[in-house]
């Protein structure tokens, strides 16, 4: 894994994700790719950081489910879709590019990769 020399990277370099939708709802499911850093991520990667992220789509509610059986967080964001598929103008009717979104926060490298240990 290539990583940035800044103290922070995108999400994406240590998790991936999957968007779904149910009308206005979207909800995005992170994935940590190595289970030692799922702590790291479930810190980080928060209710407070995802509505700050999401601030120009005006959601009215974030929450944050962690399932750690499988180093996985899964954010339901209501109120991000434009009314959702029946109503968005949008060419994203269903929110997929969501996650790219979000995995694109930038986070602290975990410490044990900003130690130089993989």
């Amino acid at each position: 894994m290539t990583l940035t020399t800044a103290a922070t990277a995108p999400l994406y370099q240590f998790a991936h994700g999957r968007t779904g939708d149910k009308g206005d709802r979207s909800n995005i499911s992170v994935i940590a790719y190595d289970a030692r850093d799922f702590d790291h991520l479930v810190t980080h990667v928060t209710e407070d950081a995802v509505r700050t992220l999401f601030a120009h789509r005006q959601p009215t509610a974030v929450k944050r489910y962690v399932v750690p059986s499988i180093q996985a967080m899964n954010f339901v964001i209501d109120g991000v879709l434009d009314g959702g598929v029946n109503d968005a103008l949008n060419l994203d009717t269903h929110g997929k590019a969501l996650a790219f979104l979000l995995l694109g926060l930038p986070i602290p490298v975990p410490p044990r990769l900003a130690a130089g240990t993989s």
